[in-house]
């Protein structure tokens, strides 16, 4: 994963737990970088130990701390430079869940070494959809049910996820169900 995702962890827990804690969780992970570089592809594995030692250090499941972090991502890549982009995916939640694919295309123009997942989604009725995950990493699902909270918070949206399907217990992919009603 690129540098980008671990600076964002790093403001996560720095903002709601302090420096201290941040150093914490480094030394526990066992990453001896000052700074992460947000251009630079690091190991996925360095994110995995980073995700780990947090959990440990705080006290909290994995699954909480990407839960948090995916709902922390949308407000920090969207104050860090990306906004114009999300800007361009869609003007409400369904619009910008469709547009998923597109928006990482474009980011991959800045990002080469980039491995984005995909994104399918469906339509159900009036305030439900259905949004299928598809990825070679493991354990992310999380991440995305918090993406969607903070995409609803973005977009003045209640939202509800439930995940219907995991890679986890033998699925082609992780699906959720999103039900969301305009605040």
């Amino acid at each position: 994963m690129y540098g980008l995702v671990n600076k964002a962890i790093e403001q996560m827990v720095c903002d709601r737990f302090g420096e201290e804690t941040w150093q914490k969780i480094k030394s526990k992970a066992e990453i001896e970088v000052n700074a992460f570089t947000s251009m630079e592809a690091y190991p996925d594995d360095v994110t995995h130990r980073l995700v780990k030692a947090a959990s440990h250090v705080l006290d909290l499941p994995s699954a909480d701390i990407m839960r948090a972090f995916g709902e922390f991502w949308v407000k920090f890549t969207s104050e860090g430079g990306y906004g114009e982009l999300m800007e361009m995916s869609g003007d409400t939640l369904p619009e910008f869940l469709q547009n998923l694919d597109q928006l990482h295309a474009r980011v991959g123009v800045s990002f080469p070494q980039l491995q984005p997942p995909s994104f399918e989604s469906e339509q159900i009725d009036e305030e439900t959809l259905t949004l299928d995950y598809h990825s070679h990493r493991e354990g992310l699902a999380p991440m995305v049910v918090g993406l969607i909270e903070g995409l609803g918070e973005r977009f003045n949206t209640s939202v509800e996820v439930t995940q219907r399907a995991s890679k986890d217990e033998g699925s082609d992919c992780d699906r959720f169900e999103v039900r969301y009603k305009r605040n």
